[in-house]
């Protein structure tokens, strides 16, 4: 459950999310909130209306006070007042060299709301503190109290926490977060809790346990094992032991905290302490006391020498302490998170001085390559209307990345593109100019470079759209063409595919006069469905609802109508898109003059009133409208003369059609039926069916530059068809 709020509201609004079947048997979330239920636990309370952020600032940060403390990702976490005068938990992200913070993107406010509900506090140098856990990816941890309870809030944007229910404790304190798995103890009830933050999908990964040392890397939570030293990975979705490592601590661990490849461990604050390398398999001694932990280094606050020391361990052994900051003693024994962090994401240091100034120190240790330590990669379908393509990869470290999704042809679609430590992918079947892309094959392809250090991460996958734009004659939900035919019977059948340029399933339907002619179209409306057009004898032309399905119609199907008196053209065709407003259009031949005229769809279910857009199309034989046949995005026709030459019509996009253009001669003798009939084949181009005079069907393979390939046989036995659409 994901609660989220309008800060600009006087009241808090609780939505539960609707969620749509998912990968692996879970649950994913489809993207937004419906909102209707209302909470009445501790999350119903007055909202504060959260100021606007500040331009980036330099560093070090100049700050009026500091009440909370966490540096993760290259995210600065605090609790500061905001201009208003009012406390806010506040997330600047620092650059990679750590001279600038960028400008405030607030997880919650942080003082009291009307109700008497407000958040944790513990003691510290400033009076009173907020402990804040950040997850590497902006998200940020902390606890809300009401009525004397405290619950775990997770917050994952300026406006929505994760509304997972948590129990209510006392005594909550956050012993790791990272990306999307958290863990915290409870003193009231003795138990540790690890869960997700259920952000794009519901997982079954909760456990309450006996409290021990935890630490959790991706989706590995560490835990003590049995037997002095011994540590073991749990794989939180795998649901078992994954891995177990001999640390060689001579106790049983109090304390761990893991990191890329390396597993920190103590014995207590002032016990023994070690690093273990899960790569080079190597125990490695480091100095004891309070410490965070880097990617290849720790780091202590000497609190008799008020100063920050550093503990490179990269290369396999402790180097010896060095200072990297003043930070005086102060009166709270244990300041980590408070005062001062660790960047564990390949990142640096940063803490607050007695001044109130924020400092990001660079630790001078070279950090491992670019790694994935977590994913959740979407399956390879996903619906425009209600289950739209999201995954995420936590990374090791900032990065700079790219995903590219490309329809079938190699296009490029849509461009995703972000920064930080989490990538937050979300196709909404939409392009980059905002339009609907059409139905069909895409491929990702997911590109992050590491902003800090070095490492390139790429991987690539498949997904099906559906929901979106139907492609040409795709009366079902996936692009590929469907074929329609008459018998003499009055049946009409729709015959569908599985791309593999041939007419696998069809669906039929009775009861259609002599006479009629059906014209497969697109969506004229807003549902995404394509609608199919229908002649009747008496020359009433009819809309009849798109199903979405690829399922037959009968006469009784819903459906409108656009009019009368059509039976004065000879030639009903759609072409596709000729006017560049996105929809298909209508074009028709006059019978007693060969003019052709373009009916434009008006999207909101009918036909605008005909253009005349060519003159004397007597001479041919055949018209058939046949999509977007060149990759321009504009719909084309084909015609075929009366001495066998078919020939090309491009449409120009603004209701015109430019100069034909010859692509065979000689051709087509024995074809009795050409039809458009869009993409069969799978690979994004329009393709052609035609049928000759002994009944066998045949197909000829669009190129995608406005010609096709030599035809192939796709059936026989097609003569019992009067016609074929």
């Amino acid at each position: 459950m994901h609660i989220s709020y309008s800060p600009a509201s006087s009241s808090r609004v609780e939505g539960l999310g609707g969620h749509v079947k998912g990968r692996k048997g879970v649950r994913r979330r489809a993207i937004g909130l419906r909102g209707g239920a209302v909470l009445t636990a501790f999350v119903a309370a007055v909202a504060v209306a959260a100021p606007a952020g500040a331009a980036d600032s330099p560093m070090p940060l100049q700050t009026s006070g500091v009440w909370g403390f966490d540096y993760t990702g290259g995210v600065l976490s605090t609790v500061e007042k905001a201009p208003n005068g009012s406390p806010y938990v506040t997330n600047r992200q620092i650059s990679s060299d750590g001279s600038k913070a960028g400008e405030r993107d607030y997880r919650g406010f942080a003082g009291t709301f009307a109700s008497g509900r407000h958040v944790q506090e513990v003691a510290c140098d400033a009076g009173r503190c907020v402990p804040l856990r950040g997850a590497g990816n902006g998200d940020v941890g902390y606890f809300a109290v009401d009525g004397g309870k405290e619950s775990a809030q997770l917050w994952l944007s300026e406006r929505s926490f994760n509304g997972a229910v948590e129990p209510a404790v006392t005594g909550g304190r956050f012993v790791d977060y990272t990306g999307r798995y958290y863990i915290y103890n409870a003193t009231s009830t003795g138990k540790q809790y690890v869960d997700a933050t259920q952000q794009l999908r519901s997982q079954d990964v909760r456990l309450t346990r006996s409290i021990t040392a935890a630490s959790v890397w991706g989706q590995r939570l560490w835990t003590p094992g049995a037997g002095a030293g011994t540590v073991t990975a749990y794989d939180l979705e795998l649901k078992r032991t994954v891995e177990t490592i001999a640390t060689g601590a001579p106790c049983t661990v109090k304390e761990l905290q893991a990191v890329s490849r390396w597993i920190y461990w103590n014995c207590g604050p002032t016990g023994a302490a070690g690093v273990y390398d899960r790569v080079a398999k190597r125990k490695i001694t480091v100095p004891s006391g309070p410490a965070l932990v880097g990617d290849g280094y720790l780091v202590r606050h000497d609190r008799t020498a008020g100063k920050l020391l550093l503990t490179d361990f990269h290369a396999g052994t402790a180097a010896a302490p060095r200072q990297i900051a003043d930070l005086p003693a102060g009166n709270t024994a244990d300041q980590r998170r408070l005062t001062w962090s660790v960047d564990k994401f390949g990142g640096d240091i940063a803490y607050v001085d007695a001044a109130k100034v924020v400092h990001v120190v660079q630790s001078g240790v070279p950090s491992q390559p670019l790694a994935v330590i977590e994913s959740d990669v979407d399956d390879d379908s996903a619906s425009a209307k209600n289950d739209l393509w999201a995954s995420t990869w936590q990374f090791s470290k900032p990065t700079a990345w790219t995903l590219a999704l490309k329809d079938a042809r190699g296009r490029v679609v849509r461009t995703l593109t972000g920064t930080g430590t989490e990538v937050a992918a979300t196709w909404d079947g939409k392009t980059d100019a905002g339009t609907y892309a059409y139905n069909g094959a895409y491929t990702w392809a997911l590109t992050a470079k590491a902003t800090e250090g070095t490492g390139t991460y790429t991987q690539s996958g498949r997904v099906g759209l559906a929901g979106a734009r139907p492609g040409h004659h795709d009366l079902g939900d996936y692009s590929y063409g469907e074929l329609v035919t008459l018998n003499s019977s009055g049946a009409l059948t729709v015959h569908q595919t599985k791309g593999k340029g041939t007419f696998d399933f069809r669906s039929s339907a009775s009861g259609w006069p002599a006479g009629t002619t059906v014209i497969p179209f697109g969506d004229m409306g807003a549902d995404r469905c394509a609608e199919l057009l229908v002649r009747m004898p008496n020359g009433e032309l009819r809309r009849y609802a798109g199903t979405c399905g690829g399922w037959s119609y009968g006469p009784g199907s819903s459906h409108a109508s656009l009019g009368t008196g059509w039976n004065a053209y000879n030639v009903l065709t759609a072409p596709g898109d000729l006017t560049g407003d996105g929809r298909t259009d209508l074009l028709a031949r006059k019978a007693s003059t060969g003019d052709m005229y373009l009916f434009a769809n008006n999207g909101a279910g009918k036909l605008r009133a005909g253009v005349k857009v060519g003159s004397a199309w007597k001479g041919y034989t055949k018209i058939v409208g046949a999509g977007d046949l060149t990759g321009d995005g504009f719909g084309d026709v084909l015609a075929r003369d009366t001495a066998g030459s078919l020939w090309r019509y491009d449409g120009a996009g603004d209701g015109t059609l430019k100069a034909r253009v010859k692509i065979l001669s000689q051709w087509g003798a024995t074809y009795n039926a050409i039809v458009g009939v869009g993409d069969i084949t799978g690979d994004g181009r329009n393709d052609l069916v035609v049928r000759d005079t002994a009944g066998n069907l045949f197909r000829n393979s669009g190129l995608g530059n406005g010609t096709f390939a030599p035809r192939v046989k796709i059936g026989s036995g097609w003569q019992g068809y009067k016609g074929l659409y």
